[in-house]
């Protein structure tokens, strides 16, 4: 990466990162994005689903997490582990701990659990957090490159929901040859599907 592309990303982090921060009432707002994510048809053909656990000011997830569980979803969380994202069924969200920079993740003893890990491959729906988004579907994450070696690894119909506030869009967000573009991005006020 050049260092004129890798100034232009850490700029929109910045930019973005202070945005969501100012996000009012991102409680409710993250409600909206999700009931709207929730609304969509692919949503209503998946059965095994994979959300991030908000950590400080990302869209809030884990509230709608019962609402994943009392439809008879398959809920799969990620946490890190050497470099990479490892995949856990979850069932309460007691099983969480914190992990790797504060996020909630599986507890270490309960991913040794044979029937709780998950292969990417199984997942029909993901829904990724970043940074910042573009109406296209590209994706600024924040820099460490985990999900950009997953999304590598499942399978070509699964689908690629970024999710974010509308304070989080911009014009354009640059891209390297290996970058995944989401299949979707949802917000509070739109569902922009990528072209």
């Amino acid at each position: 990466m050049t260092d004129l592309l890798r100034e232009l990303k850490q700029r929109l982090r910045k930019e973005a990162s202070s945005r969501r921060a100012q996000q009012p009432d991102p409680d409710r707002v993250s409600r909206d994005i999700l009931e709207r994510l929730a609304a969509l048809p692919e949503w209503g053909r998946a059965t095994t689903v994979m959300f991030y656990v908000d950590v400080r000011h990302e869209v809030r997830t884990r509230w709608f997490f019962e609402s994943v569980w009392s439809q008879g979803r398959r809920l799969v969380v990620p946490y890190c582990e050497q470099g990479q994202l490892g995949l856990f069924r979850l069932e309460r969200l007691d099983e969480l701990s914190p992990g790797t920079m504060g996020v909630l993740e599986p507890k270490p003893l309960l991913r040794e659990l044979d029937d709780r890990g998950v292969e990417p491959a199984e997942l029909d729906l993901i829904v990724i957090p970043g940074v910042a988004f573009d109406r296209e579907g590209h994706r600024l994450g924040y820099g460490m490159g985990y999900y950009d070696k997953f999304l590598h690894r499942i399978r070509s119909d699964t689908m690629k929901l970024g999710v974010c506030f509308e304070s989080q869009l911009f014009a354009e967000i640059p891209v390297l040859p290996h970058d995944i573009v989401m299949d979707a991005v949802v917000t509070e006020r739109a569902v922009y599907r990528a072209s």
